[in-house]
C-alpha cells in the first residue's frame, strides 16, 4: 500500500499538476506556433521566392515505382521545405520561452529585492 500511497502523493502535488497544465498549454501554443508558421509566415516568404510552397520543397532520391505485385512503392525524398517549416517552429517556441523564463527570473529578482529586510 506503501506504493500507491506514495503516488497518490506525488499525483496532487502541486508541481504534478502544474506541469500537467503546462504540457497542456504548451501543445496547444504548439499548434498555434505550427499554424503560424505555415499559414502565416511560410506563404509569403514562398511568394517572395516565385511561388515556392515549402511543404513540397524535396529532392527526389528514388521515384515512385511499382512492383510486379502492382503494390506502389512510394518516392524516396529528402523533404527539406518540411524541415525548413519545422526549423522555424523550434524557433519560435525556444524564443518565446526564453522570454518568458527571462521574464519570470526579472519578476523573481524584482520580488526578493523588495522582500529583502531593510537595514
Amino acid at each position: 500500500m506503501g506504493l500507491l500511497k506514495e503516488f497518490r502523493d506525488f499525483a496532487v502535488k502541486g508541481n504534478a499538476l502544474d506541469m500537467a497544465v503546462g504540457i497542456i498549454i504548451g501543445t496547444a501554443f504548439n499548434k498555434i506556433v505550427t499554424s503560424l508558421v505555415s499559414d502565416i509566415i511560410m506563404p509569403p516568404i514562398g511568394m517572395l521566392l516565385g511561388g515556392v510552397d515549402f511543404k513540397n520543397l524535396q529532392v527526389v532520391l528514388k521515384g515512385a515505382s511499382k512492383l510486379a505485385t502492382g503494390e506502389e512503392v512510394p518516392a524516396v525524398a529528402i523533404r527539406y521545405g518540411l524541415f525548413i517549416n519545422t526549423a522555424i517552429d523550434f524557433l519560435i517556441v525556444a524564443f518565446t520561452v526564453f522570454m518568458m523564463v527571462r521574464l519570470i527570473n526579472r519578476l523573481t529578482r524584482l520580488r526578493a529585492t523588495s522582500t529583502a529586510p531593510k537595514a
